[in-house]
């Protein structure tokens, strides 16, 4: 008997993504020399995939995931197996704080539209036998706004932004509809794009569109693949200011889309990055409407191991709790441990004991 979601997300969550092992690692250099099978690849990821969900149920988590294990990067990997859509190495990666990251990248190349055969679907209902009835499963994909980053759009093949923003929904409705097929209850979208359209350090994609008109059309990109969603499936959305090896791409409160994104899109929760200053202060958090989505407060940090001040996350909590009642608010860590396969600067026992953490302040702090 599966279990049923009363209420997501949880007062203790987690954004998706784990560590991979060492020995993971280098089951994939081996698998792209050509030195063992796809199969073989795909029975050590079960392996270790089997092994974390054990671990995030003994850390006393609700929500479980597959740690996307079985890719390379937390959007590239689902969204170059789009219709329209290729990977390619571009000549520089993604600037971070003091880093670069790899250099891979997608395009367009042609009308965008979803692959009833796209391998997350198999990946899902796999990884849903693992859990059972131990855990709810929880699915993590990009945002459909990931693909209006500059230099995706094809302007030869969609000149009209409207076309391209039309036919992104018409993806992402098949592509929930797929998953929901499949068994999926809990689904979480990532989107970089939409914190970004709130940090001055975000260099506006599209010309003659000014910021609001942007921030409107990522909202109406979001709700109208939302559309036809059922009522017994909980989707959430996590905003990110990039998370590369423990470094960060960009900063900036939430206050630019705020008005329009926590008061008007229409999921069950938003994940948000509060871990340092860059987060900005809570006030934003006004516009999210009482008894709405819920509000995922991101106060541990997944980017360094030293746990927090118990008391100081409270504080936070509380701070919250003076622009979004204390009942709508939930705790987790600011983004996932390894947004890529590199992974953040910390240790699995480190991870594991940050999760243990927020279960136990959750306790405390709501019951």
């Amino acid at each position: 008997m599966t279990k049923t979601l009363v209420k997501v997300p949880f007062r203790a969550d987690h954004v998706g993504s784990f560590l991979r092992p060492d020995n993971l690692h280098a089951a994939r250099k081996d698998f792209e020399a050509g030195k063992i099978s796809g199969e073989a690849l795909r029975e050590i990821e079960t392996k270790e995939i089997k092994r974390i969900v054990d671990k995030q149920i003994e850390a006393g988590l609700q929500t479980v995931t597959d740690g996307e294990f079985r890719r390379s990067w937390w959007h590239l990997d689902f969204l170059e197996n789009l219709n329209g859509i290729e990977g390619y190495e571009k000549e520089k990666g993604y600037i971070f704080e003091g880093i670069e990251t790899d250099k891979h990248h997608i395009r367009n190349i042609g009308k965008i539209s979803f692959d009833p055969d796209h391998f997350f679907i198999k990946d899902f209902i796999d990884f849903k036998e693992i859990v059972g009835d131990r855990a709810i499963a929880k699915q993590t994909i990009p945002s459909p706004n990931q693909l209006f980053e500059a230099g995706i759009r094809n302007p030869d093949i969609y000149p009209d932004i409207d076309e391209y923003a039309n036919d992104i929904i018409k993806t992402y409705q098949d592509a929930i509809k797929a998953f929901y097929d499949a068994g999926v209850r809990y689904l979480q979208l990532d989107d970089v794009y939409i914190a970004g359209l709130s940090s001055p350090d975000f260099q506006l994609t599209e010309g003659g569109y000014s910021r609001e008109q942007l921030i409107d059309l990522a909202l109406r990109v979001v709700n109208g693949a939302l559309e036809n969603k059922p009522d017994d499936l909980y989707v959430t959305t996590h905003l990110c200011r990039g998370n590369y090896r423990s470094t960060w791409a960009f900063t900036g409160s939430y206050a630019e889309i705020a008005p329009t994104l926590f008061a008007k899109e229409k999921v069950d929760g938003f994940f948000l990055e509060y871990d340092d200053e860059r987060s900005g202060s809570f006030e934003p958090l006004k516009y999210v409407p009482e008894g709405g989505a819920r509000v995922v407060i991101g106060a541990v940090t997944s980017k360094f191991g030293k746990l927090e001040d118990k008391e100081e996350i409270k504080e936070r909590i509380k701070a919250a709790s003076e622009f979004v009642p204390l009942e709508q608010l939930c705790l987790s860590p600011q983004c996932g441990f390894a947004s890529t396969h590199h992974g953040n600067e910390l240790t699995e026992d480190e991870q594991w004991a940050k999760l243990k953490y927020i279960v136990d302040l959750s306790k405390e702090i709501w019951g």
